[in-house]
């Protein structure tokens, strides 16, 4: 943990921005290049500003899930993703998609979220378990 001023109030800035950049990747990843696994590093190198700005405990208070509950999920998501193409009498990881309005949803999304879960949980227990040794 560093003690400047200057990193504390810049980090909160920047790490908002850096998360809303990795939604903004996740959320085009299943139409265009980005997806899951990018936003995660993305989303990972916010949160490791906040770790390397305010400490663990900072990090561990903004993280409402544990880590490791985040990697379950995350595989359970991206599991789920792929069966849902079984449950249609298709082959696994087949996109099943729905119109919600102008908005268009599939199963590619919901994979993509699942990764992005499962990666970032890996990446906050490696911060955070070497931050706290």
């Amino acid at each position: 943990m560093m003690k400047s001023v200057i990193l504390k109030s810049a980090s909160q800035l920047i790490s908002a921005i850096v998360l809303v950049f990795a939604v903004y990747l996740l959320w085009r990843g299943h139409h265009e290049p980005g997806g899951g696994f990018i936003a995660a590093l993305v989303a990972g190198t916010g949160f490791a500003l906040v770790l390397i700005a305010e400490g663990p405990h900072r990090l561990r208070q903004g993280i409402l899930i544990p880590p490791q509950y985040l990697i379950g999920l995350g595989m359970g998501m991206a599991i789920g993703a792929g069966l849902w193409g079984l449950f249609h009498s298709k082959p696994f990881l087949t996109g099943i998609w729905w119109a919600a309005g102008d908005v268009i949803l599939g199963t590619p999304l919901l994979f993509d979220s699942g990764v992005f879960l499962t990666v970032l949980g890996c990446i906050l227990t490696v911060l955070l378990a070497l931050e706290e040794n």
